[in-house]
């Protein structure tokens, strides 16, 4: 049997044990073990409780859709609740997660040929195919299943069996429209499945150097790749002129807002929640809503990302609700080798003064030339100790460094390469009945990959801790490295952690554990909106941790000020919150910058009345009519705010060049900087957003609703031409309920349509406004009550990502009428009173 991962419901059950003279205890007196888990006898090797796999491989899970098509599944044992929550799933969202198997087992380019955008000369899944083969994410996948838990397994195995039956079932050519009949759509595996969240881990990390990974080519060799039929050398120079800066390692600008609400500020004396996670609305990152129920050992609901198998990210059961958001953690860190200059290969480098040779990775993956045709292209990886080698053109050579004329390599070590403890860890929290027990979680895994992380139990105890993986360099190399010259500079100049490659006291130690993680116990709140742990209750400060973790001391964004000061201003009820107050404050949509200037720039601006103001472009521009629109703005991003979209363009301008009088001070971190100067610069930067407003054809005094929206995709990649209005703020304006335009990659080669974006703005003249494709997702505020959890939420762009689907819209036009959350169920006789789809699935074990 795998080992067991879930010792507070096994400790409880040794109690038992012991208490009816079934277990005995070996080992006492001298030779005490002080970890009893490893010293006891069960003489029932079956004990009843949490069951794995489904008895003879035969799998049924009763599966009920309720309002919204929200799946409640219920089953006897794990790998059955996985085969119907994968069915679920692949019933709304089959194509997604098709396109990620195929992109995480590197077969991208077989399918679609080398660009991602075709005939672009991106060469993107190319990069892709290689980068995980570089990083050996399928390896890792097929040597970790046996490692993790028998209870996770079964999960995976079950999963895989309910996605491969609602395929079967429907048949490729039936599915959802933007991938129906697609070769690429196929059964998956157990080991698709590890695969795939094994490069779901790298995301914050390693998965964004694809392009430097494929750029390691050692100095005397000139070739990225070799066509295998032909011999003919691929050039790296189009790819370079594509990778040549540092990647960023967030590129869909994942973000969040979490509070956990203790006994001291809640209305009841029990714990609440709001979750807020800010996630792309298409791709690789949705979320999904369901429900699972083992009777008598488990019952959650709440929402995951794409192919969480059975299990939830976000939500509650009857004792603990929990939520999580991006965290400022680094997970992962890059280390500057010294090469042997007596190796003319430059494949050899220096460790504790002794030559050490690369290792050396041949990988080979298929392209599409055409229709039916393809070509085999070669090359090989290189590695290091410290992880496997790459190269940035202009910042992190493999040869002559142009600084110091060393000859250097660089090599990127990923804490979550690999990372085993995914299911195990978020199961364990699925199973927690305590704050006590969901903390243990995060001593036994580390699997939450680059979250903070917070909960609260219905006793009230809120916690927090980022629970993300970070190399875990020791104290005495962090100690030396801060002292560092040179490896000082070159971080700051990387915007990246970098540190020696020639001393193996650099050597990452596996992950910093738990006991060395930032993490706070709280009875009032805990809260994090991205910035850094150092604030998660200012009456607490956390400090004196790695600083791979993030900042302390530093200026705290717009969205964390309104935070705190919506949590410093209290609820309805003698200044505690209720679950209305939780609701409020996710959807009132607020702005804390306007809060903090808008009365003083409106002064300013009507004082200048109509004398003309030099925009940044130079032109005189009458802001007259912007500042009476401004004259009329309410504050708040809401669907009737006039002229909402002024004051966002103005924000835009004013964040770029913050003209504070007050500058900022860590001593008081929530309330400065504050006051606006009121000087020309100001009037400038409101003359610019009026000109960029007015070229794009809109109208300065324009309602919220007349300018921002929400427009699907058809299923060629067109735009459908509904534009639903939408409500809710952004990061530049200080907003909490946050939506913005991302037009980048959103993780999948699935058709989407964007509209290109004026330059330094969300704005889009071709779209007539902000096309919201970013921000507030699966979102829900909650409270434990005497009768059980209640909560309200909502999936702002609904359950399915299938056109054809009844819940591809329906949870996005109950939003676009009116921001507003709907009731969650949880208990039994709700989720029957909702009902309006039932089914027993029945199938056969994938192991």
């Amino acid at each position: 049997m795998a080992e067991q991962r879930f010792k507070p419901r096994l400790l409880a059950l040794l109690a038992l044990l012991v208490a009816t003279g079934t277990l005995t205890l070996v080992g006492c007196g001298d030779g005490y073990d002080p970890d009893p888990v490893e010293d006891v006898v069960i003489t029932n090797p079956e004990p009843a409780g949490l069951v794995a796999f489904a008895p003879d491989g035969e799998l049924s899970a009763d599966v009920t859709w309720t309002d919204y098509g929200v799946p409640y599944v219920t089953a006897d044992n794990l790998e059955s609740l996985g085969f119907g929550v994968g069915y679920s799933f692949a019933r709304d969202n089959i194509c997604i997660l098709a396109d990620q198997i195929i992109k995480f087992n590197s077969q991208r380019a077989m399918y679609f040929g080398p660009d991602r955008v075709p005939g672009s000369g991106d060469s993107d899944n190319i990069l892709n195919d290689f980068g995980y083969l570089a990083l050996g994410i399928r390896d890792n996948a097929e040597q970790g299943f046996d490692q993790i838990s028998e209870e996770s397994q079964a999960l995976i195995t079950g999963y895989a069996a309910g996605y491969n039956k609602y395929l079967a079932d429907t048949g490729v050519d039936n599915i959802a429209p933007a991938c129906a009949g697609q070769p690429w759509v196929q059964p998956v595996t157990p080991i698709d499945l590890m695969t795939y969240a094994q490069g779901v881990a790298l995301l914050p990390g390693a998965a964004n150097f694809t392009g430097p990974l494929f750029l390691a080519i050692p100095p005397n060799q000139a070739s990225a790749a070799i066509n295998k039929e032909t011999g003919e050398a691929m050039s790296a120079a189009p790819v370079a002129a594509l990778h040549a800066e540092v990647p960023d390692t967030n590129p869909t600008e994942s973000g969040s807002n979490g509070w956990a609400i203790g006994r001291d500020l809640s209305a009841t004396g029990q714990g609440m929640l709001i979750a807020n996670p800010h996630f792309p609305h298409t791709g690789n990152q949705r979320f999904w809503q369901f429900g699972i129920e083992i009777p008598g050992e488990l019952k959650v609901v709440g929402g995951s990302l794409s192919g969480m198998p059975g299990i939830v990210n976000i939500g509650f059961n009857e004792d603990v609700a929990w939520t999580h958001t991006f965290s400022t953690a680094s997970r992962f860190t890059i280390h500057r080798l010294t090469l042997d200059t007596s190796d003319a290969s430059g494949t050899t480098y220096m460790l504790d003064g002794e030559p050490v040779a690369m290792s050396k990775q041949a990988h080979e993956i298929q392209v599409a030339t055409g229709p039916g045709t393809f070509m085999t292209l070669q090359r090989s990886s290189y590695h290091s100790e410290f992880g496997p080698i790459i190269v940035i053109p202009n910042g992190l050579p493999w040869g002559t460094d142009p600084v110091t004329g060393q000859q250097v390599a660089y090599a990127l070590h990923d804490a979550n390469l690999p990372n085993y403890d995914l299911f195990d860890h978020w199961l364990g929290m699925n199973l927690a009945d305590g704050i006590d027990s969901y903390k243990q979680t995060f001593v036994d895994n580390t699997g939450t990959v680059f979250n903070n992380a917070m909960a609260v139990d219905r006793e009230g105890n809120a916690f927090f801790t980022d629970g993300s993986s970070v190399p875990n360099i020791v104290p005495e190399a962090l100690a030396a490295w801060s002292q560092n010259a040179l490896y000082q500079g070159l971080s700051q100049q990387a915007g990246l952690f970098i540190f020696p490659g020639d001393d193996s006291l650099y050597l990452p130690q596996g992950t910093v554990p738990f006991a060395q993680a930032p993490q706070l116990e709280r009875n009032d709140f805990v809260q994090n909106s991205n910035d850094s742990y150092w604030l998660t209750n200012p009456a607490a400060p956390i400090t004196g941790v790695s600083p791979l973790w993030g900042p302390v001391g530093n200026q705290q964004s717009f969205r964390s000020r309104l935070g705190q000061k919506m949590l410093a201003e209290g609820g309805s009820v003698d200044g505690k919150f209720t679950r209305a107050d939780l609701v409020d404050r996710l959807i009132n949509n607020r702005t804390w910058l306007s809060e903090e200037l808008l009365a003083d720039l409106v002064a300013h601006c009507q004082a200048q009345g109509t004398t003309p103001v030099m925009s940044a472009s130079g032109n005189s521009i009458d802001i007259s009519t912007s500042c009476a629109a401004l004259a009329q703005f309410d504050g708040r991003m809401n669907l009737n705010s006039t002229g909402a979209m002024t004051f966002r363009e103005f924000a835009t301008e004013f964040r770029r060049n913050p003209q504070w009088a007050v500058a900022f001070d860590p001593a008081q971190p929530l309330t400065t900087p504050n006051t606006m100067v009121a000087n020309d610069v100001v009037l400038q930067q409101l003359a610019t957003a009026q000109e960029r407003i007015e070229n794009a054809g809109l109208a300065v005094d324009a309602t919220l609703a007349e300018v921002q929206f929400v427009e699907r995709s058809l299923p060629n990649g067109m735009p459908s031409g509904q534009k639903l209005p939408w409500g809710g703020a952004n990061n530049i304006e200080g907003g909490f309920n946050v939506f913005r335009s991302n037009m980048g990659n959103d993780g999948t080669l699935l058709p989407r349509h964007t509209y290109p974006l004026l330059p330094g703005s969300d704005l889009s003249a071709t779209a007539g406004g902000y096309h919201i494709t970013y921000g507030s997702s699966w979102m829900f505020a909650m409270e434990f009550t005497e009768e059980g959890p209640v909560a309200n939420g909502l999936l702002t762009y609904s359950q399915a990502s299938d056109s054809d689907s009844d819940h591809y819209l329906d949870q996005t036009l109950l939003y676009s009428s009116e921001p507003q959350l709907r009731p969650l169920h949880f208990n039994n006789d709700d989720i029957a009173s909702a009902a309006a789809e039932q089914v027993t699935l029945t199938g056969e074990s994938v192991r």
